[in-house]
């Protein structure tokens, strides 16, 4: 009889840990979770899971017991957790000194700049006398724990710093001060790299935002100069050896008006610009987030077709459990070839539940398919018919 395979722990019980429970089924990987409530999404999928939290260390110990690697749905678990299991014998992927750049973004401002890596104007702020001191208008963002527009306000006077600065200090953390770019649109390159060094570069893509949320993804970005997607890509390549990074690498770019790249943010896991690869790539971002964290050859990132485009299905207003089954019939009938990922969420108004692929070799009739679908799932569309 063969020898089983690791078994990889997952922090989190989100929808990157569902989703990389696909890819681990068909390689035959299994996977142990630790999710933060019972029901959640990656919880419905993955059968070995427990439920904790994850700022608990002893909580942490039971999940990777016997597990030579552990890996993330996200960003929040403590260095000094993350240092304690390393100490433990346990393959930390990504490690501490590499995670703290997705977690803290003073201090990824910091080694970005000694690194000379192109980012926009900042600096760390105490009060509204550094931020008028800064200049206005510009961008505050709190140092941790903010996501998809949370934590992150654009003011144009002093008056309205204080916000920011109520919640950095109820949550312990500082006040970062970034100039407020005038960007063509905003960009995402994505590598995965192994510990051994192997690396995989995806195409450049363009995304969308809608009221703080990735909302739609076209692979590759359109009418995007070579050069500079050369530039975006080699970026995310040297951030990810520089930083040591094991697994996936998300790097946010803007694309200014006169034509440069300014890195905006990092994420360490799977990415919400890096859907589209589920069905637009060869190897998707979350089988190869595997293979990087058990350093397992990597798969091509290359695309399978001209174009893909992703569209988040955000809850409606009228969002309940059901509404979203109830999109199949239309929504599959009409599109033979869309790919639906649907996470297991109770519906609940601009909570991400969902998102859609469509691919081919036509950019506007890929959109419009895509949209078309996700504003039916979300009920934008009501009932009509075709």
């Amino acid at each position: 009889m063969t020898e089983r395979a690791p078994v990889t722990a997952v922090i989190g019980g989100g929808q990157l840990a569902r989703m990389m429970a696909e890819p681990a089924a068909a390689l035959g990987l299994p996977l142990r979770l630790l999710a933060e409530a019972e029901g959640v999404c990656a919880a419905q999928v993955i059968g070995d899971h427990l439920v904790g939290d994850h700022r608990d260390l002893a909580t942490l110990r039971r999940v990777t017991a016997g597990c030579p690697v552990v890996t993330f749905d996200h960003e929040h678990v403590p260095t000094e957790h993350l240092r304690a299991l390393e100490a433990d014998g346990i393959a930390v992927r990504p490690g501490p000194d590499a995670l703290v750049h997705a977690q803290d973004k003073a201090v990824m401002r910091t080694r970005l700049a000694e690194l000379g890596v192109p980012c926009p104007r900042n600096a760390v702020v105490a009060g509204p006398d550094d931020v008028a001191a800064f200049g206005l208008p510009c961008v505050l963002k709190t140092t941790r724990g903010g996501y998809d527009g949370k934590g992150v306000w654009v003011i144009g006077s002093v008056e309205e710093s204080a916000a920011a600065f109520e919640a950095a200090a109820a949550a312990g953390v500082q006040v970062l001060a970034e100039e407020l770019v005038e960007f063509r649109r905003e960009l995402a390159a994505l590598v995965a790299r192994s510990p051994s060094g192997q690396a995989a570069c995806y195409p450049v893509v363009a995304s969308t935002q809608l009221d703080g949320v990735c909302h739609e993804v076209v692979a590759p970005a359109p009418d995007l100069d070579e050069a500079l997607a050369g530039q975006a890509q080699q970026i995310a390549l040297r951030l990810a050896g520089e930083l040591g990074v094991t697994g996936i690498l998300a790097v946010e770019l803007f694309e200014t008006l006169d034509g440069r790249v300014l890195v905006n943010e990092l994420a360490m896991r799977p990415h919400n610009t890096g859907h589209w690869t589920q069905d637009g790539a060869v190897t998707s971002q979350f089988e190869n987030h595997l293979r990087a964290v058990l350093d397992l050859p990597l798969g091509s990132p290359a695309p399978r077709a001209r174009w893909t485009v992703m569209v988040n299905i955000l809850g409606g207003p009228d969002a309940g459990v059901g509404r979203l089954y109830d999109g199949y019939p239309h929504a599959l009938a009409r599109d033979p070839h869309l790919r639906v990922h649907l996470y297991g969420k109770d519906p609940r108004p601009g909570r991400k539940v969902g998102h859609v692929n469509a691919y081919g070799d036509d950019l506007g009739d890929c959109l419009e398919r895509a949209r078309h679908a996700a504003a039916w799932f979300r009920g934008d569309l009501g009932n009509e018919s075709e």
